[in-house]
């Protein structure tokens, strides 16, 4: 940030309305910039009347239109981002590259509150008519902006908070600005911040799937120079055709490849950028489909580890892949993201968990019993710049009260009778420099959230029997199966630890909502054999794993593979060898089917009476419920409900 620019950078007019409403708050340069374009090109009245424009339903409908299925991909994206900073009064907004909004989804207690702020479908938010805002300014300035509250150049939007970000087009050119606004700010700016990294990876998220999606039918590299980032959100992506030119490259590309101007590599050889041919594309994508292998860029030999991906349609072909020296063979998926599975939460979890704990920022993993959170924080350290650190996890749960304290605080020697002649370090100290993992922290007495509160501020630990302070470097994960908010509510959790834990919450959904099952078995299947040959699962056997509704979570499935590999005969998992719930369950299941289609049509019945009767608010209809507004969105997906416009 810089102060408010002198008149060599900016008209005296334009530094003087910025003094007089902003005092001398330093603000970023693009704010100076906008207002001086509001002022000088565009002619802008800062103190004049609303009058926001508003396109009509059918101009609308056409600009919808244009968007296709990446619409539809971006609403489900808006659903993950507003599920983030739910609760805050914000609303998440997607416009075109005219800032014309085509797509929000808001507050329902603050919906009034926006539409007086002129955040509305429809509605023009260009730089040239509102002023400097989230949206229009973000399209001015091609990157992502954060306008905060005075920082706006009309008077009348100075309560918003608005934080938007390009979403880029396959040839980077901004396609739409995703934008989450708070119609009257009172969260400091580092939340603003926080929010502001929330937006940026979703709107990188939306724009990954647009570059896959535009080119289904072009070979695809994806690469990265950290194996366990290929297939996420900073993923290179190179689109490369039949003759093996590359048609199209994403940001992440020209970054990983240090290139200014996608003109050095649209319309060039991939070999001129990688040693190899298009034939060696295609037999990786053929052969190997999801499968690493490193390689090297020709400009400066420098590593990095990439997966091919072939177009809609393409058979693979049996060809052998021969490896070089300079290509050796290509090393398993990273444990990562084995751990961590395919699943679209998964991955969203994953990408914001690496975002935000890469700056510290604390996370808390909520999920029932046995959905991976501690593999999930696992995952994470992996991909940390402290990953060659400790990784030291403590289950609250599972310590005895009495020496919770001396395992996690350490003590001194003749701390306490029956205490180890040199002392112990405790798990906190241990994990300095890497990473703290408390599982089951709802569960800690409320006498040691105090200290470990303390802890956490002061970045200093006095273990038992001492009395000098001890400097910790912490980076901290939190797991709970409990609604911690609800135990601060009733006082049995701490609120100021919980908002010092809750940097942001990452919901691990249950194994029966995985979309991933299939991976999943694979996966633990591979691990629970080691290196002995890994068994078939026979399509019976494999119909029945992925049809159970694993209440146990992916704890209860290792176990039942780790059962059922050991008593296989023959090297095949057959169904007699899954255990009684397992087989019986399916059994159940084909006695119900008879009455599956009318409750089927009684459910549907029911949404469509509660949606009417909530004049079809997702977000009221969702509570009354008692489920999520992603679930309900599925429902009403599964069961065709149209909703109006």
């Amino acid at each position: 940030m810089s102060s408010i620019p002198s008149t060599t950078a900016t008209s005296s007019r334009t530094a003087s309305l910025l003094r007089a409403r902003i005092g001398t708050t330093k603000v970023l340069p693009y704010v100076a910039k906008s207002w001086e374009r509001c002022l000088h090109r565009y002619g802008i009245e800062p103190d004049a009347d609303r009058d926001t424009a508003v396109l009509g339903a059918e101009s609308l409908r056409e600009r919808q239109q244009r968007f296709g299925s990446l619409l539809d991909v971006a609403r489900a994206e808006m659903e993950n981002l507003y599920e983030q900073i739910t609760g805050s009064g914000y609303a998440v907004i997607l416009s075109d590259a005219d800032a014309v909004v085509l797509s929000a989804i808001t507050d329902p207690n603050v919906k009034r509150e926006f539409r007086q702020a002129g955040l509305w479908l429809g509605a023009i938010w260009s730089e040239d008519r509102e002023g400097t805002n989230g949206l229009g300014t973000c399209i001015a300035e091609g990157g992502p902006v954060m306008v905060y509250r005075d920082e706006h150049f009309r008077r009348y939007n100075a309560t918003l908070a608005c934080s938007g970000a390009p979403i880029h087009d396959v040839d980077g050119s901004v396609l739409a600005v995703l934008d989450a606004s708070s119609a009257h700010a009172v969260d400091a700016r580092p939340v603003q911040r926080h929010t502001m990294a929330l937006v940026s990876m979703s709107a990188n998220l939306i724009a990954r799937c647009h570059f896959l999606d535009s080119f289904n039918d072009a070979w695809v590299l994806r690469f990265h120079s950290r194996a366990e980032f290929v297939g996420l959100l900073h993923e290179a992506l190179l689109a490369v055709d039949e003759e093996g030119i590359v048609v199209a490259a994403n940001e992440s590309a020209m970054v990983q490849l240090g290139i200014s101007s996608r003109a050095r590599l649209v319309g060039q050889p991939v070999s001129s950028i990688f040693p190899f041919e298009i034939e060696t594309l295609r037999q990786r994508a053929s052969e190997a489909p999801g499968t690493l292998w490193p390689i090297r860029d020709i400009a400066y030999g420098r590593r990095f580890f990439a997966v091919a991906r072939a177009p809609a349609g393409h058979v693979p072909r049996s060809v052998a892949v021969a490896a070089t020296p300079s290509q050796p063979d290509a090393p398993s998926p990273p444990p990562a993201r084995r751990h961590v599975g395919s699943d679209p939460r998964m991955q969203r979890n994953l990408n914001c968990g690496r975002q935000l704990f890469g700056r510290r920022v604390p996370l808390l993993l909520q999920g029932a019993t046995g959905t991976g959170k501690e593999a999930f924080a696992k995952a994470l350290h992996r991909a940390s710049a402290w990953a060659e650190r400790p990784f030291v996890a403590v289950n609250c749960a599972a310590i005895p009260e009495s020496l919770i304290e001396s395992e996690l605080f350490g003590y001194t020697r003749g701390a306490f009778t029956d205490a180890a002649r040199e002392g112990h370090v405790g798990k906190i100290r241990q994990a300095s420099g890497g990473t703290l993992f408390l599982d089951e922290i709802g569960d800690m007495p409320l006498a040691l959230q105090t200290r470990l509160l303390r802890v956490l501020e002061e970045h200093e630990i006095v273990p038992l029997g001492g009395s000098k302070a001890i400097p910790v470097d912490l980076h901290v994960i939190s797991a709970t199966y409990h609604d911690l908010l609800h135990m601060v509510q009733d006082g049995r959790f701490r609120e100021d630890l919980y908002y010092r834990l809750n940097g942001i919450t990452l919901h691990l959904p249950p194994l029966s909502e995985r979309t991933d099952k299939r991976e999943l078995i694979d996966t633990l299947l591979r691990e629970e054999c080691g290196d002995e040959a890994v068994p078939d699962i026979d399509p019976a056997a494999m119909d029945l794993l992925l049809g159970y509704a694993w209440p146990g979570n992916i704890r209860q499935l290792r176990n039942t593979l780790r059962t059922a590999a050991a008593l296989c005969q023959d090297q095949t998992i057959t169904a007699d060898l899954l255990p009684p719930e397992i087989v019986e369950g399916e059994h159940a299941a084909q006695a119900a089917q008879e009455t599956a289609t009318p409750l089927r049509d009684a459910e549907r019945d029911a949404l469509i009476r509660e949606l009417e009767r909530m004049h079809w608010n997702i977000s009221r209809t969702a509570e009354t419920l008692g489920i999520s507004r992603n679930t309900l969105y599925r429902k009403i997906r599964k069961h065709e409900i149209v909703l109006p416009d």
